[in-house]
């Protein structure tokens, strides 16, 4: 099938939206309040813990609380699947409920141990975890909160999705590692790249999407779309924010900009950068570890194309989610799905 451009796509959802009279309505609004069901309920998992300071190492990040993303595509699936199955009511069941939880859950226990593993100083404006409480028992507040969303996800009763689940685990620690290395060539580095940008990004967005879907009770087509909506709109997610690191600044972007460059990461930017600029290549190989290495890619990338060819890429992944978003039956859900990705493409933060 031809893939349509990026404009006709929100053109369609824009009059998607006119037609049911629906413009007064955003996602969040929408889900407002079972994204307060998700939240008091990762409180009450981690409430359990009779040790004060693990419990309480285990609370930080919630106490600021994030934006929530994972979870609200994640309801938001599930009420268009809902929709899509039922014809009428989308109300989220208890399941759906829980596998939007784990999503935070997991998403920000790996936020507790990227921040040790990078050496990071803050996160979300306060100081980091592992500053606060200490390394080791940032740690294992990390471990804890895995833990915890196991318990959660084991209530579901659903041998499938728990397993889907795993699985999330089992690719967020291997794009973990994938993240340790290179490649020597330019092609083979570009695909370990993205492998690593699903596994790290995507995986979590695709497989909570499917999740929720098959609680849905949807056919096997339908699931297949949830799971390639979450997959896309996850890499696009991870290709914007690669190119923020470039384009924001620390104050817009709420951590220091040029940060994966510093960590010796060669992100899309970089790698379209060294085709033009092919003296990238041992500054990739050795991580930027060497005096000035970062000052010279960030200035090969403002003057290539990298940047611009990292937009174009994001572009074609959105495309491709709002192509799966509109295989869903029409409802406010599915077409908030498409503007989610709208604001992907625009966001500064």
């Amino acid at each position: 099938m031809r893939r349509r451009t990026l404009s006709a796509l929100f053109t369609t959802s824009r009059s998607m939206f006119s037609q049911a009279n629906s413009a007064q309505f955003n996602a969040k609004e929408i889900v407002r309040k079972d994204l307060e069901r998700v939240t008091e309920r990762i409180g009450k998992e981690l409430d359990v813990c009779r040790l004060p300071g693990l419990k309480h190492a285990s609370q930080y990040y919630f106490k600021k609380q994030g934006k929530l993303f994972r979870p609200l595509v994640a309801l938001l699936m599930a009420r268009a699947c809902n929709k899509t199955q039922l014809k009428s009511n989308s109300e989220v069941t208890e399941e759906q409920l829980t596998v939007a939880m784990v999503s935070e859950m997991i998403h920000t226990a790996t936020l507790v141990h990227d921040d040790v593993i990078d050496q990071a100083q803050t996160r979300r404006g306060q100081p980091v975890s592992h500053l606060v409480w200490g390394t080791k028992k940032s740690v294992f507040s990390g471990d804890y909160i895995l833990a915890r969303s196991s318990i959660a996800l084991s209530r579901i009763g659903n041998p499938f999705v728990v397993e889907l689940l795993a699985h999330v685990l089992d690719s967020l620690v291997k794009g973990e590692v994938m993240q340790l290395g290179t490649r020597e060539t330019t092609a083979d580095r570009f695909a370990h790249y993205m492998e690593k940008t699903f596994r790290k990004t995507a995986s979590l967005l695709a497989l909570s999407c499917q999740a929720v879907a098959l609680l849905a009770g949807t056919s096997q087509s339908v699931s297949d779309l949830a799971y390639q909506y979450g997959r896309n709109l996850g890499i696009a997610f991870q290709l914007v924010d690669d190119m923020l690191d470039f384009v924001s600044t620390s104050d817009i972007l709420g951590k220091p900009v040029a940060a994966d460059l510093k960590l010796g990461l060669a992100t899309a930017p970089v790698l379209f950068a060294s085709e033009t600029y092919p003296e990238l290549d041992s500054l990739i190989l050795r991580r930027f570890s060497q005096p000035n290495d970062v000052e010279k890619a960030w200035d090969a990338v403002k003057n290539s194309d990298g940047l611009q060819r990292t937009r174009d890429l994001a572009a074609q992944y959105t495309s491709d989610a709002v192509t799966c978003a509109q295989g869903l039956a029409y409802s406010h859900e599915s077409a908030l799905l498409i503007a989610l990705v709208q604001e992907i493409l625009s966001r500064k933060a």
